[in-house]
């Protein structure tokens, strides 16, 4: 009888530990432009997250990290696609420039991250400024890359295809931004 009350009792204090990180993913996702889809790619990482706005921020940039590759890889084979015509091939491979740029200035933003905790004072703020301007100029390059979609020669499923691609990412690098912003705040 003593077992059971022991695990019943760990049951209940793991399910409201896991209940309680989920809400505080929830509630920072609260700030940023896509909070439904923050929730969605940060609550499997919840656990190790727990209450921290440092891990908050690192897998919200690892999320994005991870959708960029994604995008870029998407692009890399469009590129090598026969059935392109030259400005779409054009258009692409610009694109595929820009989402490589932003993936440096994602990577760079993980490393400048990974010891901020260490830091205080100046030194923080200066990290941290580093990370918000990679982070925005990752966003700027995923604008750019629609840029060279925007005229007339170029529609249809290329442009669609590589629209949907680009908004995920800059969806996920805004929400990192905004959870970045919010880590500097608190």
């Amino acid at each position: 009888m003593a077992n059971l009350t022991l695990t019943l009792f760990t049951l209940a204090v793991l399910f409201l530990a896991g209940t309680i990180t989920a809400d505080y993913i929830t509630s920072s996702c609260t700030v940023t432009t896509y909070p439904r889809l923050c929730v969605q790619s940060l609550s499997p990482y919840a656990e190790t997250i727990k209450h921290n706005p440092a891990e908050l921020a690192r897998f919200a940039l690892k999320v994005t990290l991870n959708q960029s590759e994604s995008a870029q890889s998407f692009l890399q084979k469009l590129t090598e696609s026969k059935w392109l015509n030259s400005r779409e091939r054009s258009a692409v491979g610009d694109c595929l420039e820009e989402v490589n740029d932003s993936l440096d200035r994602v990577r760079n933003s993980i490393r400048e991250l990974n010891g901020v905790d260490r830091v205080k004072g100046r030194e923080f703020l200066l990290h941290m400024s580093n990370v918000q301007t990679w982070i925005s100029s990752a966003l700027t390059d995923e604008n750019t890359c629609m840029d060279g979609f925007s005229g007339q020669e170029i529609g249809g499923p290329v442009q669609s295809s590589v629209r949907i691609q680009i908004s995920d990412v800059a969806h996920f690098t805004s929400n990192a931004l905004a959870l970045i912003n919010h880590y500097l705040i608190l």
